[in-house]
């Protein structure tokens, strides 16, 4: 995996387990099963609370770039596994601005 910084600052902590990221022990993804044709996107965000989610929330925390699925020559309809190689995290300070 690639691991980005988008900006300074103290970055959200993390865990990988095989194609599983874990985000603060609070919110897991499990990457190849959000692997598609074509290349992916998710924003992970958190609220006033800290709570985190997918998509658009109050802060930006991480966003997760997983590229398009490739197939076995010899078995066209077979997916090779995620390499998680292949994924870039770029991180966002969760450091609160007044």
């Amino acid at each position: 995996m690639t691991v980005k910084s988008k900006n300074e600052g103290t970055k959200i902590p993390y865990e990988i387990s095989g194609t599983r990221i874990t985000f603060d022990d609070d919110l897991s993804l499990n990457l190849a099963k959000k692997q598609r044709d074509w290349d992916v996107h998710i924003d992970i965000c958190s609220d006033g609370d800290g709570s985190l989610c997918t998509g658009t929330g109050l802060y930006y925390v991480a966003e997760i770039d997983i590229p398009a699925a490739v197939y076995e020559d010899e078995a066209p309809t077979q997916r090779i596994p995620l390499d998680m190689d292949d994924v870039t995290l770029t991180l966002w300070s969760v450091e609160r601005r007044q």
